[in-house]
């Protein structure tokens, strides 16, 4: 089943179950091992992933495409996983962000704003020099989604 197929399927499946605030993120898939990340506006739930999973079995086996042993994993796109869709920003407003954009862009620093337009905005600090010293400066930089090669929420411990 090619992988258009198959997001077209768990699209379905949201759309059956009524999950209006879910969303499709990637899926992957190799070989009998089928991996589908979900987000959404408010978190996804184990819940919803038993329930998407449950309801896409029946469709998979019909099909009959991976045989009768594949492995269907229904997830939450987790902290660690990059973010994939501008959807994904505006509820990671707050948090640290490491991203890498253009030819050579980099900024990690605090996600401080998504616009309609398709643009972050990521807060850092910066190091200059001032009279022959060295100071602390905000900076923001505003970075065009489209722009993007990777961006991923970093976890703080403290």
């Amino acid at each position: 089943m090619p992988k258009a197929e198959l997001e077209s399927l768990v699209e379905k499946g949201l759309k059956e179950l009524a999950f209006e605030d879910t969303y499709l993120v990637e899926v992957k898939h190799s070989g009998k091992k089928i991996e589908i990340y979900l987000d959404s506006d408010e978190g996804v739930g184990f819940s919803t992933c038993q329930k998407l999973s449950r309801w896409m079995e029946p469709h998979l086996d019909k099909a009959g495409t991976f045989g009768d042993n594949y492995t269907l994993e229904v997830s939450s796109a987790g902290i660690g996983n990059p973010l994939k869709l501008l959807r994904q920003y505006p509820k990671n407003i707050g948090r640290v962000l490491d991203v890498r954009y253009g030819e050579s862009g980099h900024a990690k620093g605090v996600l401080t704003g998504v616009s309609d337009e398709g643009m972050i905005s990521v807060e850092f600090e910066k190091v200059v020099k001032e009279n022959n010293k060295n100071k602390k400066v905000k900076v923001t930089e505003v970075i065009k989604f489209e722009d993007i090669i990777e961006s991923r929420i970093k976890i703080s411990f403290n």
